[in-house]
């Protein structure tokens, strides 16, 4: 398991450890304490994974079509 601090992790990075912590909680060959730390560390890759789709689902909201439907650039979320 990577030592890596979760919010430095790209999505991808933490979404394949996330499915290794899966495989080895599923596994049933962990003892009780390293499947309390597998645990955590799959909820905080979770988590960050969640945070990394939502920040990219904001970015695909912002993207802005011409009259063809092609995409012409961005606007900012928060049109006052």
């Amino acid at each position: 398991m990577s030592e890596t601090a979760v919010d430095k992790m790209s999505f991808e990075e933490a979404m394949a450890e996330l499915e290794g912590v899966v495989g080895q909680l599923e596994s049933g060959n962990v003892p009780l304490e390293a499947s309390i730390a597998l645990y955590e560390r799959g909820a905080a890759l979770k988590a960050h994974c969640q945070k990394k789709l939502a920040e990219a689902e904001e970015k695909v909201a912002q993207i802005t079509t011409d009259g063809d439907g092609n995409a012409a650039g961005t606007e900012p979320l928060d049109r006052a």
